[in-house]
């Protein structure tokens, strides 16, 4: 996750990533994994990327992946992980309100649990629109809002969950093969552990 996810500050990012082991696990999102072979062949940019388990496991499928987090201490456990795993990953340090997601250059861009504050997260998702070629899809995962009912993890702001309706509409200009809002059971590290409520959605830019 980026350190302006979740309302965080850098520094407060890096508190946390610092704590043994990994905070979110090594292994892939689950959704993530179960679509990721929709994506072309080619750049894959990765929004919030934390630790980097979900960038190892693409660069792993053949990707040349790109991953962005605004939390230095995540990055380095990043490139870590990357090491261990005998692949590399480009990692850049830098807050998502400041990065420019070059237009027409990624055939995937994936966002998991990429929880930022309403206006940076429209902005952000207008972005990756502009972003993806033509074909390029565009992953997400978070907590929705019905999240706030549940005790596993998230941000306890209503505007920094997400509603696949809110989605859809940020995310114009995508064709959707998938959207839905469930309750599904979330285990991934000690960060993500239980049941909670979440928005999934998988779009083409045609």
């Amino acid at each position: 996750m980026n350190s302006a996810a979740q309302g965080r500050t850098p520094l407060e990012w890096d508190a946390r990533y610092r704590a043994p082991g990994y905070l979110y696990g090594t292994l892939p999102n689950q959704f993530l994994e179960s679509v990721a072979g929709q994506i072309p062949g080619g750049r894959v940019l990765m929004l919030a990327e934390g630790e980097g388990r979900n960038a190892v496991f693409l660069v792993s499928l053949g990707y040349e992946v790109t991953a962005v987090d605004s939390s230095v201490v995540g990055l380095q456990k990043a490139e870590r992980l990357a090491r261990e795993r005998g692949v590399q990953v480009e990692l850049l340090q830098a807050d998502l309100a400041d990065y420019r997601i070059e237009p027409d250059s990624w055939s995937g861009i994936v966002a998991c649990y990429c929880h930022l504050p309403l206006a940076l997260r429209q902005a952000v998702h207008r972005a990756s629109v502009t972003g993806l070629k033509q074909g390029g899809v565009f992953i997400l995962e978070a907590f929705s809002k019905q999240q706030l009912n549940y005790q596993t993890g998230g941000p306890k702001s209503l505007e920094m969950l997400m509603s696949l309706a809110e989605l859809q509409t940020e995310l114009a200009g995508l064709q959707f093969r998938h959207g839905v809002e469930l309750e599904r059971e979330v285990r991934e590290g000690s960060g993500h552990t239980g049941l909670a409520a979440v928005v999934q959605l998988l779009g083409v830019k045609v």
